[in-house]
């Protein structure tokens, strides 16, 4: 990773940098319209972005989430990263400050689906106790994984409910 640069929370300025990045970094997936509308929510969102000088180069949003009406939970996702930045430590170091800013908040555990090699790294284990919004492969089951933010209690065992940009079926399957 370079030494230029630089992660922030994301203000409305940034949108349509973000935007722009999201077909980069999956150009065969459509996640604008999810990434803009998490990136309306008043509430509940965390979102990071990593500078090079005044370049957007990688952005990770956190969003609230829980079991039963107890919103301790995060959903870490999406995380995207330019390709010519891919593979120098700048994803993971925008995860790992993501976690830093949501264990300054009333956070308990975060969750992901993603490439299990790639966020066990982090400490995401294998979830099987607090399922996804929405069913997903049985060929994923190790990609959803959670971690418990240090010295907190885990969430309580159930169907992770999730804020209204993730209430989409078709973004939980292939």
């Amino acid at each position: 990773m370079t030494g230029n640069l630089t992660i922030r929370e994301t203000t409305a300025e940034d949108a349509d940098q973000i935007l722009a990045l999201y077909p980069q970094a999956f150009p065969e997936e459509e996640l604008r319209p999810v990434v803009a509308a998490l990136l309306n929510e008043v509430n509940g969102v965390v979102s990071l972005a990593t500078f090079d000088r005044d370049a957007l180069v990688a952005h990770v949003l956190f969003s609230a989430c829980g079991i039963e009406g107890e919103w301790g939970g995060a959903l870490l996702a999406p995380l995207g990263v330019r390709p010519s930045h891919q593979r120098q430590g700048v994803g993971s170091s925008i995860v790992r400050a993501g976690l830093a800013r949501l264990e300054t908040l009333d956070i308990r555990q975060v969750f992901v689906l993603g490439d299990p090699k790639y966020y066990q790294r982090f400490g995401f284990l294998p979830e099987q106790q607090v399922l996804t919004p929405y069913p997903i492969p049985e060929d994923w089951a190790d990609a959803w994984q959670s971690m418990v933010l240090a010295g907190r209690p885990r969430l309580a065992a159930g169907r992770l409910p999730v804020l209204a940009p993730w209430r989409e079926p078709a973004l939980w399957a292939p």
